[in-house]
């Protein structure tokens, strides 16, 4: 089965790129890159600075700025946004001479778009910047620093000639590199008695892999398609299959999805019906998600930085996760607790029930279901309702368009293809434990398979939580992973005593001798 889906992706994907011309950033759709080129002279220097706006952020720019489609109306609105770019650039870079701040000038700028995935724009600015040295003369060190666009992922880079860079001004980034850009954004110069360059060191900065990267071809690919339109019932059908197509491989790449569906499957004995229920659930996820974020895209495009929402998101998703996972154990946890120390009194009033007194049965494990459905559903959709990138760009095409009907109809494709894997799985997996738990030498993995379900649950969880902490608030995976942990120990461990009176007849029954 898995083999034919794979045929069939794999031809949809041909029979599209067959038609689709290739202009998306190679760095990724979220990417801000610049580059600072420096001349060293003898009473000063001089800056060429430029800054590559892939397709995201330049969507954010001109939406923003209700920068026009059209000429000549463009041409005015993107010479006015160069100008602010110019004095950001400018606030940004801070170069000194022997300790002495260095007072840029600049030239007029310019800034030029060109074509990116799906019809959307990029953005190329550049501008000439020069400072004199106090003293009229080379000085012994000079540093430049450069803050612009700290928090933005991106290839981020500072040349002193006659180093050279490899991108030809970020006009075409080395294959090569793509998957680890430069992140130089502070440089020292040291100078010799005869006032030349002795000496240049970098100091490169931590970089954040391009959000959703490994998505870059299908986002690419359904919003070319989206930017052809919907004149031919053909290539609307074939727009719709390629979408489904793409989620469905976007839920076979590694990651969190697929274990974490089975396992909540598994541990609420889901049934196929159930199944179905969930797939809808999860379409519905991600496509709130999609619009959720591509509205505040829009909303508060100055403060949104759209790779840094994602770890967010994640987050969010992790501490749910970890939290219905954490609260799945400790009910696991007090049900085997009170099962080994449950009191059965006996208050019987004949003599021989009086005279045996207080007994004690140890009943086997319970063997339920540690979680709900309804936690189920809550589970899965906590933990894929962050957006992929590509049905990302896919709306923002829609609305630069002004095609969001189709571009929404094509985002709800991606997102059943992406459900309908998930939930192909899950029911696998279903039937497999099933089929397992009939058979004969898994008595003991089906008594201990509730417990297991829980405790890979919080794992996931704890996963999840660690790894975007990590990114989104710069700490230690590994110290959150251990106080997650704990915390969710702690709280499966919490006292919990179950202790109940029987009936009269259940007290008999626990009482009277076998005949």
């Amino acid at each position: 089965m898995r083999g034919w889906l794979s045929f069939f992706i794999c031809g949809l994907l041909w029979g599209a790129l067959l038609v689709l011309p290739a202009n998306a950033h190679p760095l990724g759709n979220f990417t801000i890159n610049h580059l600072a080129k420096v001349r060293m002279q003898p009473r000063g220097l001089s800056v060429r600075y430029v800054v590559d706006m892939a397709e995201i952020p330049a969507f954010q720019v001109m939406a923003q700025r209700g920068i026009a489609a059209a000429e000549p109306e463009r041409a005015a609105g993107l010479a006015a946004w160069a100008d602010e770019e110019k004095a950001l650039v400018l606030r940004g870079l801070r170069i000194d001479a022997d300790g002495i701040n260095l007072k840029l000038s600049a030239a007029a700028p310019r800034v030029v778009t060109r074509p990116g995935a799906g019809g959307l724009p990029t953005l190329y600015f550049v501008d000439d910047l020069s400072a004199q040295y106090p003293k009229a003369k080379a000085p012994r060190v000079v540093t430049i620093v450069d803050d612009n666009y700290a928090e933005r992922i991106g290839w981020k880079d500072i040349v002193v000639a006659p180093q050279t860079e490899p991108t030809h001004e970020l006009r075409s980034y080395p294959s090569a590199l793509l998957g680890s850009p430069r992140s130089i954004q502070q440089v020292s110069v040291k100078f010799g008695a005869d006032g030349q360059a002795v000496a240049v060191s970098g100091l490169a900065t931590p970089v954040l892999a391009p959000a959703g990267s490994s998505s870059q071809a299908r986002s690419n690919l359904l919003s070319d398609l989206l930017a052809r339109g919907s004149s031919s019932v053909a290539l609307v059908a074939l727009t719709l299959l390629v979408a489904a197509g793409l989620g469905a491989l976007h839920a076979l790449e590694p990651g969190h999805g697929k274990t974490l569906l089975a396992v909540s499957l598994v541990g609420a004995r889901a049934t196929t019906k159930q199944a179905f229920v969930l797939a809808s659930a999860l379409t519905v996820a991600h496509t709130a998600g999609v619009i959720a974020l591509g509205v505040a895209l829009l909303a508060f495009a100055r403060f949104i930085v759209p790779e840094m929402v994602y770890p967010w998101i994640a987050l969010g998703s992790g501490a749910c996760v970890a939290m219905l996972g954490a609260s799945a154990l400790a009910r696991q946890v007090r049900q085997m607790r009170g099962a080994a120390h449950k009191h059965e009194h006996a208050h019987g009033h004949d003599a021989t029930t009086a005279a045996r007194g207080h007994t004690h049965e140890l009943p086997p494990l319970p063997s339920g279901a540690p979680l709900s459905f309804r936690n189920v559903v809550l589970v899965a959709m906590s933990g894929n309702i962050a957006p992929c990138p590509a049905a990302l760009v896919v709306l923002l095409t829609a609305l630069s368009l002004h095609r969001v009907g189709y571009g929404m109809l094509v985002v709800i494709a991606f997102s059943i293809g992406l459900a309908a894997v998930l939930t192909g799985l899950g029911i696998a997996v279903v039937r497999g434990a099933a089929w397992l738990g009939e058979r004969r030498g898994f008595e003991r993995v089906v008594r201990y398979g509730p417990l297991a379900t829980a405790c890979i649950i919080c794992a996931i969880g704890i996963v999840m939580l660690a790894r975007a902490a990590s990114i989104a608030a710069q700490v230690s995976v590994c110290s959150v992973a251990a106080l997650s942990a704990l915390a969710i120990v702690g709280f499966a461990l919490t006292p919990g005593h179950t202790h109940t009176h029987a009936p009269a007849d259940a007290r008999r029954h626990f009482s009277e001798e076998p005949t």
